[in-house]
Parts: structure tokens; C-alpha cells; sequence
């Protein structure tokens, strides 16, 4: 008996996540979440992709460098970021959404990030397969467009809102707190008839969390992975990593962010939502390749 990672102690229904209907097993082969950031001000490529046509460019470039899930977001979570209107953000999202999603390839999905039920509504219209929302379905009627659709859930855990939450966050154990909320989280989803299985989970890196709480995520992950629902982590370019590699440059944080992804597949992640799927895939496989054979 070779070495399991975390994942295998998971029960089998803990490794598939059901979206559109469709049952994807996530247990020996997980997923890579590529990120469209169709705002002007996002912390690691804001501007870049701001309009529709760079940003539907962008989303074929990313699945074309592996990753699965196209993640579109029209408001910025960065800390302090200001809020965007309804309309403001549709404007943003639905073009390119609509484009992605009569140019992709049979297989590829696509998520919305965004926290206003609106929003969510109008792009699973428009072709979106997954809500993923930074407030953790916490707005009761972001649970209820859930249910009235067959899409995948990413469910994440934020402390406060992006415009306070970096302020001295504070937890007794950032861990059992995460846990304990998702656990809430899932209940009510389930009051109000949503399967568990289409949810993954999402501990919000950087969310309210210090340096010392991300890095305390990072070594929970098997004990995160005994919420038996698959774990998404968030880690692309994020500020820690500058704070430990001690070097400010966004493209230096890019090869930590590699690193990064093989341990935490390793670990027992299924899926890694990054900015530059390619070299983030071959980690992933190479742990795969190794654990599982």
C-alpha cells in the first residue's frame, strides 16, 4: 500500500460534484477554475480584460491552456474594493459570457463569481453552469435561484465584506470556524432543497484571513476535507504569497502559486481556481501521477 493522500479518506461522495445534472468524479483527476476578472480594477489583472471581446479572447486562451471552468467576475473582492451595481455588473459579464458560451468546447463550464442573485439568474440564462459566491449563499435569495436551477455551487467562507474584511480579522481557530460555517451553510442550502452534491467548498483564502490564518488553511486541508464535499482553493497571486517570498511583483508570485498546487493536490483539493492554468495543471497531474498511478 502506497502513501493516500487526504482525499482517499474522504467518502466517495465526497469527491463528486454534480453540475448541470452531470456527475463529475473529482477523485483521482481534479479540475482547474481559470479566472476572466471583467473589471477595471482587480487586484492581479484589473483593466486587462475589461472589455467583452479581451474578455471572451481570455476565456478561450484559458481554456485552451487546460482549464475546465471558466470563472467570470464583474466585481472586484480584492480588499477595500467598492461595490459595483446590478446593472453596472451584467453589463460587464453577460456579453462575454454569452460569447464564451457559444465558442467553448463540449466540456468546458462556466461560473459566475458574483454574490447578487440577479446576476447569478441572468448568466445561468445566458449559459453559465456554476454560481460561485464569495458571500457563501448566506443572501437567502441567492439559495433560491439555486434551486431553481440544476447548476453547480462553489460555497466560500468571507469574514465581513471586501470593504472591511482585511481589518485585523480575528478568529479563536480560523480551522473549526470555516468548518462550522460551511456546515450552516449546507444546512440551509438543504432546507431549502438543494443536494449538497452540487456544492464544493471554498475556504476564502485572503477573505478576511491574516497571514498566520492563511497559512493555518493551508496545512488544514485534510481536516477540511472531512466536510465530505470537495475542496476549491483560491490561492492564484494572492498577497501572502508576496509577503512570504518577501517580493511585491505580481508576476513573482506566479511560480509560488505552481507550488502551491501541487501541494495542495497532494493535500487533498480537487479544484484550483487560477490566473495561468497551464503550468498549474502539469502540478496537479504530477501529483495525481504520483499518488494515484
Amino acid at each position: 500500500m502506497g502513501h493516500h493522500p487526504a482525499s482517499s479518506k474522504t467518502k466517495p461522495e465526497g469527491r463528486t460534484w454534480l453540475v448541470g445534472g452531470q456527475s463529475i468524479d473529482l477523485s483521482r483527476t481534479g479540475m482547474i477554475m481559470g479566472i476572466v476578472n471583467v473589471t477595471p480594477d482587480s487586484f492581479s489583472d484589473g483593466g486587462h480584460f475589461h472589455n467583452s471581446e479581451a474578455a471572451t479572447d481570455r476565456a478561450l486562451e484559458l481554456e485552451a491552456e487546460g482549464a475546465n471552468i471558466i470563472d467570470f467576475g464583474g466585481e472586484s473582492t480584492r480588499p477595500g474594493a467598492a461595490a459595483v451595481t446590478v446593472k453596472d455588473e451584467l453589463m460587464r459579464v453577460l456579453p462575454p459570457i454569452k460569447k464564451f458560451a457559444s465558442q467553448r468546447t463540449a466540456g468546458t463550464m462556466i461560473s459566475i463569481d458574483t454574490s447578487k442573485p440577479e446576476v447569478a439568474a441572468a448568466t445561468l440564462d445566458a449559459g453559465a453552469d456554476i454560481i460561485n459566491d464569495v458571500t457563501g449563499f448566506s443572501n437567502p435569495e441567492m439559495r433560491s435561484v439555486a434551486a431553481g436551477s440544476n447548476c453547480g455551487m462553489v460555497l466560500m467562507h468571507m469574514l465581513g465584506m471586501p470593504q472591511n474584511m482585511q481589518t485585523n480579522p480575528q478568529y479563536v481557530n480560523v480551522t473549526s470556524a470555516v468548518i462550522s460555517y460551511w456546515r450552516k451553510q449546507l444546512d440551509l442550502c438543504m432546507k431549502d432543497g438543494i443536494s449538497t452534491q452540487r456544492v464544493v467548498l471554498d475556504p476564502g483564502i485572503g477573505f478576511g484571513k491574516s497571514l498566520a490564518h492563511n497559512l493555518e488553511l493551508l496545512k488544514a486541508v485534510p481536516d477540511m476535507c472531512t466536510v465530505d464535499r470537495p475542496l476549491l482553493m483560491g490561492i492564484s497571486r494572492k498577497s501572502f504569497i508576496a509577503a512570504l517570498v518577501e517580493k511585491e511583483g505580481i508576476e513573482q508570485r506566479e511560480w509560488p502559486t505552481v507550488a502551491l498546487s501541487a501541494y495542495l493536490r497532494q493535500q487533498g483539493a480537487a479544484i484550483l481556481r487560477v490566473h495561468d492554468p497551464q503550468p498549474n495543471l502539469y502540478a496537479m497531474r504530477m501529483s495525481e501521477a504520483i499518488l494515484y498511478g
